[in-house]
This record gives C-alpha cells, structure tokens and sequence, in this order.
C-alpha cells in the first residue's frame, strides 16, 4: 500500500493532519461550485433558523468529504458526531440520533457500507425527525416513537453507486467533489507550508502540487516529507532541488505515480498483454485488495488517460505504455 494513499497515522501525525485541514469555506481551496452551493444553503439555513438540509459528499479519498463536514459544523456554530459507516448498528443510530442537540451534525463517513438494518432505521429520523422502535417479539411486538430533535446527516461515500436508492433520495445537497489542479495543489501546499512553519519556494510548492495526484490529502503528506527531507539533509528551507530529491527518495515519478501505480500499470502490460484482465485477477496478482484498487488507485490512472476501464476488464492505453517506456532503466525518476 503506499505510504501517502493509506499510512499508518500515529497521535502526533493525526493531530498534525488535523491542524492542516481547513475551518471555513474561505480558507478551502478549490470546489468552487461546491462552495458556492453549499455557502448558499448555509445562509439559507441559518436565516430561517433551520437545520441544514441532510448532505452528502461523494468523491475520491483524500479531497475534503472530512474537511467540508466540519467546516459545515463550524458555519452553523454546532456540534457534530463523527462515525464511520462499516459496523454501525441500529442500536448505534438510536443511541447516537437521540443524543443530538437541535440542528446538530451528523458525519458519517464511508455511508455505503452501512448496515441495511441501520439505514432502515435512520430513514424516519431524516424525514419526520422520529425513531420507530420495535420493542419485543412475536404477537407482543409494539412500536414505539421518540421524537428527536432536527439535525443535518452528512454522508461521506466513495462509492456512490453502492448508496441505495431510498438513501440517496433522502439527501437534500448533493456534491460531487473532483480531483484538483495543479495551480489549487500549489496554494494548498503554500498554505500548509505557513502552518507548518516551512519556508518553500514557489517552484518547490508547483513540483510538490504536480506530483500529488491532484489529490490535497496526498500533497500535504508529500510536502511534510519534503520538509524532513529539508531538515535532515539541508537547512530546512524547502527548494526545487530538495523537493526533487525527496520525491526521487519516495520514488514519485514525473507524473505524480508511485512505486505501486507503475507495478499496477506493468501488472496489466506484462503479465496480461495490456489487457483486457478482470479486477479481481488483476488485484490477485498484485496482492491487494479490489477495492483499494478501484477506489484508492485507478481514479487518477483513469483521469491521466493511463488506463481504461472495458466490459471485459482493464486495458492499458497507449499514453500508459508511453509513459512507462519514458522511465529510464535505471529506476531513476528524474
């Protein structure tokens, strides 16, 4: 797995991950449309003294799902219970929904891989603002109502397709989140560098910003091991050429791949003729999960027109063969 797309965080860098993230829509970059919509609804909502229609935030890992969540807490001045989707149960959404204040938030991240027991319960808590409690078994079964207090559903998904249908519906705002450019890359990595107390040329913060995927999440991790890079082995300012060195270290190439896009990319070429080969055989041979695959690394593959997804599998394209034909032998990425 790389070490930018899924590392092991301890205390220290998930608090540090954390101070990077924006607090208001002012200090988010890039997703105009986004903000733009969503700055919209949040007057909206707070004029009339309403909870925020329920949200939900669909796109890549790493492009903000998180940040928009508490920045939209943070706008309306409430609080916010964060959880994550795979093994909430229904008692977790009665416990939880009955324990938030009036036009608190409610993030869930990783919404598709909720139970369908769990979800069925939270439907009448985003409509009505009521929980139906089945109460007993059999002929003594009652139902039971609690009535609970508006608050706003923020869903985070990856995978929008595996939402259901009753789900999806229930979300008043929508949002598709899109990878960024370079230019947005380069003022996120300016900023973070501010944070971080690096001073970084603005060459050094463009190379940064090309090689990160279009991807924030992945440029702040890049740029915090630039930074070591720069402390360790130079006097810590941030230039072109410590910037090439580190990202020659962490073997990101010319056109922001790692050590495993260009083993997937090889994968397909070499050991099935450039495709078609199916995504389960494919991750079978690289030894990672489908998943991962699918939703961590082909989204950029995809965009950069490196690989194609067909009916019958995966296909390398012609630029993804140029592109690997265009590595020196040497392993070398510079």
């Amino acid at each position: 797995m790389s070490q930018f797309l899924a590392p092991v965080l301890d205390d220290s860098e998930d608090e540090l991950e954390r101070s990077l993230r924006p607090r208001t829509l002012n200090d988010f970059v890039g997703q105009d449309r986004v903000k733009e919509q969503l700055q919209i609804a949040l007057e909206a909502a707070q004029a009339r003294g309403e909870a925020l229609d329920h949200v939900l935030l669909a796109g890549p890992p790493g492009l903000g799902k998180t940040s928009l969540a508490q920045i939209i807490r943070n706008e309306l001045g409430v609080g916010i219970r964060q959880i994550a989707g795979p093994g909430l149960e229904r008692k977790d959404i009665a416990a939880i929904v009955t324990s938030l204040e009036p036009r608190d938030v409610l993030f869930i991240d990783e919404i598709h891989r909720m139970s369908r027991a769990a979800e069925e319960l939270l439907y009448p808590a985003l409509e009505d603002f009521r929980l139906d409690l089945v109460m007993g078994q059999g002929p003594a079964a009652r139902t039971l109502t609690l009535d609970v207090s508006p608050f706003t559903l923020v869903g985070a998904t990856t995978r929008t397709g595996l939402l259901t249908t009753p789900l999806r519906d229930r979300f008043g705002l929508t949002f598709r989140l899109d990878l960024y450019d370079a230019s947005e890359l380069a003022m996120i990595v300016h900023r973070s560098a501010r944070i971080l107390g690096v001073e970084i040329d603005d060459d050094a913060a463009e190379l940064v910003a090309a090689r990160s995927r279009g991807t924030p999440r992945i440029a702040n991790r890049i740029l915090r091991r630039v930074r070591d890079v720069a402390e360790v082995r130079h006097e810590g300012a941030v230039t072109t050429l410590v910037a090439e060195e580190a990202l020659t270290l962490l073997e990101v190439d010319g056109a922001g791949l790692e050590r495993f896009d260009r083993e997937l990319l090889r994968a397909v070429v070499e050991k099935f003729g450039g495709g078609p080969v199916g995504l389960s055989t494919l991750a079978v041979s690289l030894g990672e999960e489908a998943e991962t695959i699918e939703d961590v690394y082909e989204p950029f593959l995809l965009q950069l027109g490196f690989l194609q997804r067909t009916p019958r599998g995966r296909m390398v394209t012609d630029l993804g063969r140029a592109h690997l034909g265009s590595l020196p032998d040497d392993g070398r990425l510079f």
